[in-house]
Formats: structure tokens, C-alpha cells, sequence
């Protein structure tokens, strides 16, 4: 949480020294809670292996058994326990009416006053009224947000003003390949629908 800071100093024509308390947290080791293990959870957790961190996901449904050991993934049917140890909370929902605010100060409360909260998902998934309340309280150590509501923030929103937050403008999925293989993929599906052929990535409603 200090990169964003730490870039600055690193570039600042003021600085003779740099501190030498500057102390993060270690992801090596640590307990990972992902709330939504979809495709793109399941991606996380790949990586998050690679960092011997410790797994857990609560979801809808259970993913199955080969694949929660493929990553060492523990689930946890109630996203309580999953907030109560988690080191890292990531989430990686769609945005529904039953996530909208899904993160919110009953559920901020539960979480280690040591852990942060990652949104990848969509903004309106957390109440931001209550991240900023949790963030100046030390309720939570940080936040890592790629997605807020609305995008851009008012440029007086006070998450804007909270050093133990990174804000970044919706760059997930922006790189080169990402986006050509999005564009690929909508072709993909016009031509399928162009000629009759099943849709490759048609979406069934619930």
C-alpha cells in the first residue's frame, strides 16, 4: 500500500534519504479469501499458489473437489468466516442485486483490522461510505480498488484523500492482449449468430 507514496518519494527532487521503517505485509504465507470463485477467482487462486498463500473462497456454488485441491482452495459455505481470517479479501463478484453493496461496515467489522480489502469486481459491490469510515478508523489496515461507483470518483470523494488506499482507473483487463482477445471473442460471437451456429459465449439467464 505504500507503492504509490513510495513512487513519489522515489522521483521527488526533495528527497536525500529514504526511511528505512517503512514496513509492508508479507503476501507470501498469507491467507487469501476470494469471494466469488467463477473463472476469474479460480485465475487469482492459480496465481495466489504461486505465493504459498494460504486459499479460501466463498461462492455460490462449490467448485469441485479436484479443482479446490488443483489451488488449495478451502471453502468457506459462509462469507463470515472467510472475512474473519483473511489476510487479503479480494472480490471478484458480478455486480447483482444481491452483491450490490455486498461489502458494506457490518461485514468491514468482521474483517482483521490487519487486512485489506481488494475490489476487482464492480464498485457499487462495496458501500463506500462505510469503506471510508472502516479506512480512517483503522477498522481495516487498506484498500486496493481497480473499480469504484462511479468511475471517476468526485474529485473531492474523500476515499481520494486516504493514504492506506490505491485507486487505479478500471486497468484490469487493459493490455494489449486483453483487448484483442475481448475483440476476437465479440467477433467470434457475431459470426456464430451471422451464420446460426451456437454462441461460443452466450449468456443463459438464472
Amino acid at each position: 500500500i505504500h507503492l504509490h507514496a513510495g513512487c513519489q518519494i522515489a522521483v521527488s527532487p526533495d528527497t536525500r534519504s529514504f526511511a528505512v521503517d517503512w514496513l509492508g505485509v508479507e503476501v507470501t504465507g498469507a491467507t487469501l479469501g476470494i469471494i466469488g470463485m467463477g473463472s476469474i477467482g479460480y485465475k487469482v487462486a492459480q496465481r495466489a499458489r504461486a505465493f504459498n498463500m494460504r486459499i479460501l473462497y466463498h461462492n455460490r456454488n462449490r467448485r469441485r473437489k479436484e479443482e479446490e485441491e488443483a489451488v488449495g482452495a478451502h471453502y468457506c459455505a459462509k462469507m463470515k468466516d472467510l472475512l474473519q481470517q483473511s489476510d487479503f479479501v479480494m472480490l471478484v463478484v458480478n455486480l447483482t442485486p444481491e452483491t450490490h453493496k455486498l461489502i458494506g461496515k457490518k461485514e468491514l467489522g468482521l474483517m482483521k483490522p490487519t487486512a485489506t480489502l481488494i475490489n476487482i469486481s464492480r464498485g457499487a459491490v462495496v458501500d463506500q461510505d462505510a469503506l471510508v469510515e472502516a479506512l480512517q478508523n483503522k477498522v481495516i489496515r487498506a484498500a486496493a480498488l481497480d473499480v469504484t461507483y462511479p468511475e471517476p470518483l468526485p474529485r473531492d470523494h474523500p476515499l481520494l484523500n486516504l493514504n492506506n488506499v490505491i485507486i487505479t482507473p478500471h486497468i484490469g483487463t487493459a493490455t494489449v492482449q486483453a483487448i484483442r482477445m475481448m475483440a476476437e471473442e465479440a467477433i467470434a460471437n457475431m459470426l456464430a449468430v451471422l451464420n446460426g451456429r451456437p454462441i461460443p459465449s452466450e449468456v443463459f439467464p438464472k
